[in-house]
């Protein structure tokens, strides 16, 4: 085995901007005369340089994935027609399209990520589709205090990310009018969510996290809000009251044949930021790790070749006092 790798962080960051679609009009900035939060640059840079590549080209595979959890989610709890609503950590934007569907073309939907690129995909795509009732904006949550309130918040998997949580949904909460309504989609545990797990157990039987990379990281990473307790405890300090975990189980499709789960699971995922911090120095352990994952996720594939597994997720809601 091999050392675990010491914490980076970069104190260089960048502006955030708003960007309309419908009107063609860029609105003015916002938390741009706010400090950036120094531990939270590296996952920005994270998602605005490699991990939006893997994103983009596995969008299709990662997104259906997740939508099923994002649908369950909003039947338990949805936006109102009219409401004007916050999509947190929106990506390449289908969540806002969505949510925009949902309030009708009396309510509006906004969409917000740290990376820019995501950002300017998303507004490009909904300008395609003709959706009017949607913005987008680069800017994170941890240090923007919005301009303007919001009805209802939405995230699905956009709020494991956050280096200071606390931080970033107490801005979510005072950009709520009294009584605003939180819903966001959260994993649960490592042990519910194989598909992930199994790639990062592969990885560790050859490499620890190294001591020095110049690889980005994402973020405390996708199951930092596994716990019920630190979720409910987070949404607390961050003001948040009527808190409500429902637990979702549901099957992910991790790749349309083997060969594609393989990829992914080498792509992105706590597994797969191992390899991306050693880069070329591990290359000849790459062809034995893809081998020994292939072993692992051939148990999960199903009639026609497609590889499925178990998923668990936590609907999170919560609201801002009235």
């Amino acid at each position: 085995m091999l050392p675990t790798a010491a914490g980076r962080s970069n104190p260089e960051g960048s502006p955030s901007r708003w960007t309309g679609i419908g009107d063609g009009r860029t609105l003015g900035g916002v938390g741009e005369d706010v400090r950036i939060v120094e531990d939270n640059v590296e996952a920005t840079e994270a998602w605005n340089g490699p991990l939006f590549d893997i994103w983009f080209e596995y969008q299709e595979i990662l997104t259906e994935g997740t939508r099923g959890h994002g649908e369950r989610a909003l039947a338990l709890e949805p936006p109102r027609e009219g409401d004007r609503v916050l999509d947190i950590g929106c990506g390449l934007g289908d969540t806002t399209v969505r949510l925009a569907q949902l309030v009708g073309s009396r309510g509006h939907a906004h969409g917000v990520d740290v990376a820019e690129r995501m950002i300017a995909t998303a507004a490009s795509e909904a300008e395609s589709a003709g959706v009017r009732n949607v913005t987008f904006a680069t800017c994170d949550v941890e240090v923007t205090k919005f301009d303007r309130t919001f009805d209802y918040t939405f995230s699905r998997m956009g709020t494991m990310f956050f280096a200071n949580p606390v931080a970033a949904l107490r801005n979510v909460r005072k950009a709520l009018v009294p009584g605003g309504r939180l819903n966001m989609v959260v994993w649960r545990r490592k042990l519910d969510n194989e598909f992930l797990h199994r790639a990062e157990l592969v990885v560790a039987e050859y490499l620890e996290e190294p001591e020095e990379s110049n690889a980005l990281r994402c973020g405390p990473g996708p199951f930092s809000m596994a716990n019920a307790d630190t979720v409910t405890d987070v949404l607390l300090h961050a003001g948040f009251e009527d808190i409500r975990l429902a637990r979702q189980d549901l099957p992910y499709t991790v790749g349309k044949d083997l060969d594609q789960a393989v990829a992914v699971n080498l792509a992105i995922g706590p597994g797969a930021e191992v390899l991306r911090m050693w880069g070329d120095r591990v290359d000849e352990l790459r062809p034995k790790i893809a081998a020994d994952l292939r072993a692992a996720l051939a148990e999960l594939v199903i009639d026609g070749g497609a590889v499925v597994a178990a998923s668990s997720t936590w609907a999170v809601t919560a609201r801002a006092p009235a």
